[in-house]
């Protein structure tokens, strides 16, 4: 899953137990996230799922975390390229802001002049 809230915004972890409707137990040794009760208001599901034993311990999640390679299957995902991309777009200063303004503006009149052509032929 993927932390959503809070200091450990962005990072992933893997679910270990179940607590309640409402909590659960969840550990990311690999990637910074403490062991711990997080809300599922805080964290998202991402689609990769690893098997674990209930209650495993944190040396034995950071074996499979790194042995399942779950950290490059996220960073191939399209999800984790779009958040990427988004925080990259909103760390741009006023320059790069109008760099992408005018590459904007560039490939419109690409496209516009190719349906012009296109719509006269």
């Amino acid at each position: 899953c993927l932390v959503n809230k809070g200091e450990y915004s962005g990072k992933l972890a893997v679910i270990v137990e179940i607590v309640d409707h409402a909590r659960a137990i969840l550990d990311g040794p690999a990637t910074g996230v403490p062991r711990g009760l997080y809300h599922y208001n805080n964290v998202l599901l991402t689609p990769i799922v690893m098997k674990l034993p209930r209650g495993a311990r944190s040396k034995k999640v950071r074996k499979e975390f790194e042995a399942q390679k779950i950290v490059e299957k996220w960073e191939a995902s399209s999800w984790a390229k779009r958040r990427a991309a988004k925080s990259a777009r909103q760390n741009l200063s006023d320059f790069g802001r109008f760099e992408v303004m005018v590459h904007q503006k560039r490939r419109r009149n690409v496209v516009r002049k190719a349906v012009s052509k296109a719509k006269a032929a």
